[in-house]
């Protein structure tokens, strides 16, 4: 791990996983740790070539960066209650049980405490949908199913629940037929998608993926907007539609009436994963390079290969200045998802083999009042965590 560029420490948990000639190298601007403090927020953000989310968490004496690893880590969708990760075969559901909080490891980093936990609950296999971005709608989580070209839910017993498609794909096929990836959220509903062409074709978005690009309102199918490039992580946001211009580098806002489109704020990587906090907009960046899927766009003409870069950077968006930055200069290459997290500043999220799963249950309302302290036997500590399920 490499020092920071400003004084505030960062410390960085690597899983072993990591490979051992490319260790994650990460710099956190004293900005970014000054906003994360002064707000009490975290972050959460997936990087799917990495194979990991990371946890960004801050207190007054420095930052903690701690990954946690999941096979080719793509969607999130959080509440305080509950998390979703999205990953190559799964979606993995995980609940916020605070009674666990007790028996996390100390936190590397002085002073801090953890103020949530979230522990895997279930799996739900659906096999390699290629699933991008997901939200809870209510109480529902959707997720973009990319290879089957829909919006779906989940389903006991079977591997996705169809919910909607674009009406130029005629029907269900695994085949990629127009890249769908995003989805925005608007009033407990979802509201607007995006993809990468009007195709019905196998792969048919890859030879116009540079201009082709639109945003779609959901359920209506109404194209809102086309001739963007690579699009992703549309967001309804202070009553207004915005959109990431990925093949751009662009944070840009969307006129939901006329379809026009209009920068807000250009940036030095492929822009994918977006949230909001107040006047500021936490935006993923991608160091891509030259190739068939992302060869061609603007952004590669625009910003040479060596000037571009991965992280996070946080937009104020009254001013359009860049208030705080994480940059990977090696080990992490690809953002895909980045979820504030306003209700947490130091969360945790413990991994499916934790030995802390062996003695934490969460049971109902109805069967916690029925509960009793639990005798350990002679040879073993007490440890026993339960908790309301949420």
């Amino acid at each position: 791990m490499t020092q920071p560029t400003d004084p505030s420490p960062t410390l960085a948990d690597a899983p072993a996983s990591t490979p051992p000639h490319e260790p994650p190298q990460v710099h956190v601007s004293a900005g970014m740790r000054r906003l994360l403090h002064e707000r009490k927020l975290s972050l959460l953000v997936s990087t799917y070539d990495a194979g990991k989310v990371f946890l960004l968490r801050a207190n007054e004496h420095g930052v903690n960066v701690h990954f946690v690893p999941f096979p080719r880590a793509m969607g999130i969708a959080a509440t305080p209650a509950k998390l979703a990760i999205g990953s190559l075969k799964r979606v993995h559901e995980f609940y916020n049980m605070p009674a666990a909080i007790p028996w996390l490891p100390a936190p590397n980093l002085r002073d801090a405490a953890y103020d949530a936990c979230y522990l895997p609950r279930t799996d739900h296999v659906t096999g390699d949908i290629q699933v991008h971005e997901m939200a809870f709608a209510g109480d529902e989580l959707w997720f973009v199913n990319t290879r089957f070209s829909c919006l779906a839910t989940l389903s006991s017993g079977f591997s996705f629940e169809p919910r909607w498609r674009p009406p130029w794909v005629r029907g269900l096929s695994g085949d990629d037929r127009c890249h769908l990836n995003g989805l925005a959220v608007a009033n407990g509903r979802v509201a607007y998608a995006t993809a990468f062409a009007t195709s019905d074709e196998p792969r048919g978005w890859r030879p116009t993926k540079a201009t082709s690009g639109l945003v779609v309102e959901v359920p209506s199918g109404r194209i809102v907007t086309q001739g963007l490039s690579m699009p992703h992580s549309p967001r309804v946001y202070g009553g207004r539609l915005w959109v990431l211009n990925s093949g751009h580098g662009t944070l840009a806002l969307v006129d939901a009436a006329s379809g026009e489109v209009r920068d807000v704020c250009q940036m030095a990587g492929f822009t994918r994963g977006l949230d909001f906090h107040g006047t500021l907009a936490f935006v993923g960046l991608s160091r891509v390079r030259e190739n068939q899927v992302f060869g061609g766009t603007p952004l590669t003409s625009r910003v040479a290969e060596a000037d571009r870069f991965c992280g996070v950077q946080v937009v104020d968006l009254t001013t359009g200045t860049i208030e705080g930055v994480v940059k990977f200069d090696s080990g992490v290459h690809e953002i895909f998802a980045v979820q504030v997290l306003p209700w947490a500043t130091f969360p945790h999220v413990v991994e499916g083999d934790d030995s802390l799963l062996d003695t934490s249950f969460a049971l109902s309302p109805a069967a916690l009042a029925e509960s009793r302290p639990t005798v350990a036997p002679p040879d073993r500590e007490a440890a026993t965590q339960v908790d309301a399920a949420t």
